[in-house]
């Protein structure tokens, strides 16, 4: 197996993963981003269904990994088209990394707000999807550097 599918089958799994968590265990994520004593806020039901977006976005993102990697589609073939869903693939895990970067900063969560970027769930999503963005990343470089 190459590099560039198991960076593709990683992107699957993790996208799908994303869809899971968003748009099916929607109460679990609520559980992740509000503190204990905010969950009986009026506001929180409506978060919690708001958080199935998020979901919707990652699935098409995960099913193309899949396809790519599963098809082989001709249109994938050429090192351009490849070069250019790569750099995709990595902007979207990037842009989901990037976001967590100043509540980070910020020190977590504070007081209520945000959530706790270095501990639990959160930790794994921002260390996950670090990684994928620097692998999506080497691949679409190694690409380049080859065309």
């Amino acid at each position: 197996m190459r590099l560039s599918d198991i960076v593709l089958l990683l992107n699957a799994l993790w996208f799908g993963g994303a869809f899971v968590q968003f748009s099916i265990a929607q109460a679990n994520t609520l559980k992740i981003l509000l503190p204990r004593e905010e969950r009986s806020n009026p506001i929180a039901p409506t978060l919690a269904a708001s958080v199935a977006f998020l979901g919707g976005m990652n699935l098409p993102i995960g099913l193309l990994s899949f396809y790519l990697l599963a098809a082989r589609p001709l249109f994938f073939q050429p090192v351009e088209a490849q070069l250019a869903l790569f750099l995709f693939f990595s902007a979207c895990h990037f842009s989901q990394f990037a976001y967590n970067l100043p509540v980070l900063m910020r020190g977590g969560r504070v007081g209520v707000a945000y959530w706790p970027v270095l501990k639990g769930p959160m930790l794994r999503i921002f260390v996950i999807d670090a990684g994928l963005f620097a692998a999506n990343l080497a691949v679409a470089l190694r690409l380049a550097m080859a065309s």
